[in-house]
């Protein structure tokens, strides 16, 4: 019974000083910090003892929330709110870093998927291709945003003068640029924000190439873009110019035959305005190659003369886009719809340039090599 008596004694000591701390106003947390002899704020103690028993529930909200805010895959997500200690604030700034040395890193993978970008008005039209590696990421809202503000950027960086401006990567990256998305935001360079773009999706993203098409004459650029996910993005596109003699005329018709001339240049893939245009040297090669054909026929030598001049009409009807058939209309060619446009305005309407441009061709795939590059034509 002494003992026991004993025993209750310090124990009760200890109850009562705990209660006069409390009734100072001391925190249990505060009066170990104290008892310890170390001088460390409340709140701070408690994010050391605590963050890391963040419930699973809470941690998926702030992976959810990261990845909304930045698009990284959910992998670096995760690792950097851990590293951070589940402070999405700093999560956010170490996943930035992180980005920018993983896509250094990935800068050598092959990126041929992505998208072109069309910007225009009626005198001149910008039109750049930005690569990814897979099309997955080719849909992401970031990435589009990116590219339809590199297309307008191009067009609005035009110098006066310049009918057709092709350009690499060097004419655009240095240049600042302004962004306003809820992912990408603020005033930086080209390349940096391509940089930061592949950061946030976790690939290889480069911007490859642009043209500009532009018409001093009265006429108008008309554009087509196929596999379209929204108004000015596609994986193929076509631009022409139409440019009519007479200044007066109205070019709500040529805008009209302009968008479906641009539509048939993606469909048929011509290599040339007009027939003139082909080099003699084309022409002599597909001759030799319609000869070695005809030879086999074992016909006579005028026989064989009408085969090659009749595939060589043929050869002409493919690459020529003044000859070809009208994909919307395939009794009649471009040609005679030229004809006939010039009719109904009152003035002579000519094509004054033309190009076709797919994402991804002449870039060597793991796989296999795809495509060529586009080609532009003027008339003479």
């Amino acid at each position: 019974m002494a003992w026991g008596q004993g025993v209750r004694k310090p124990v009760l000591g200890l109850l009562f000083r705990a209660q006069q701390q409390a009734a100072r106003g001391y925190s249990s947390s505060s009066f170990q910090t104290r008892v310890l002899g170390t001088h460390v704020p409340q709140n701070d103690m408690f994010h050391r003892r605590f963050s890391s028993q963040v419930s699973s529930s809470e941690q998926m909200n702030l992976i959810k929330q990261l990845r909304e805010r930045t698009s990284a895959p959910i992998k670096d997500v995760k690792a950097s709110l851990v590293s951070c200690n589940w402070d999405i604030e700093a999560a956010q700034k170490d996943l930035r870093k992180r980005g920018v040395v993983l896509a250094a890193k990935k800068s050598s993978r092959t990126a041929a998927e992505g998208l072109l970008a069309i910007a225009q008005d009626e005198k001149r039209a910008a039109v750049i291709e930005l690569n990814c590696e897979t099309d997955f990421v080719a849909r992401n809202d970031v990435f589009q945003y990116l590219a339809s503000s590199m297309a307008k950027m191009a067009l609005s960086a035009q110098g006066p003068g310049q009918l057709f401006l092709p350009f690499g990567p060097e004419y655009l990256e240095n240049m600042s640029i302004k962004l306003d998305h809820p992912k990408l935001s603020g005033e930086t360079t080209v390349q940096s924000a391509v940089t930061e773009v592949a950061a946030m999706v976790g690939e290889n993203v480069k911007f490859r190439r642009g043209f500009i098409l532009s018409t001093t004459a009265h006429g108008v650029v008309s554009s087509y873009l196929h596999t379209c996910p929204q108004p000015g993005l596609g994986r193929i596109a076509g631009l022409v110019t139409l440019e009519a003699e007479d200044s007066s005329v109205s070019l709500d018709a040529l805008k009209t035959v302009g968008s479906s001339i641009a539509m048939h240049i993606v469909a048929t893939k011509p290599l040339f305005l007009s027939k003139e245009l082909v080099s003699a040297a084309a022409v002599e090669n597909e001759r030799e190659i319609l000869r070695t054909q005809a030879e086999s026929s074992g016909k006579s030598q005028m026989a064989m003369g009408k085969m090659v001049e009749g595939r060589l009409r043929k050869y002409f009807e493919e690459v020529v886009l003044m000859e070809q058939k009208y994909v919307l209309n395939d009794s009649t060619n471009i040609k005679a719809v030229l004809n006939d446009l010039s009719k109904e305005v009152g003035s002579k309407v000519t094509i004054g340039n033309f190009f076709r441009m797919q994402v991804g061709e002449g870039i060597e795939r793991p796989e296999a090599a795809d495509g060529s590059e586009p080609i532009a034509h003027a008339a003479a």
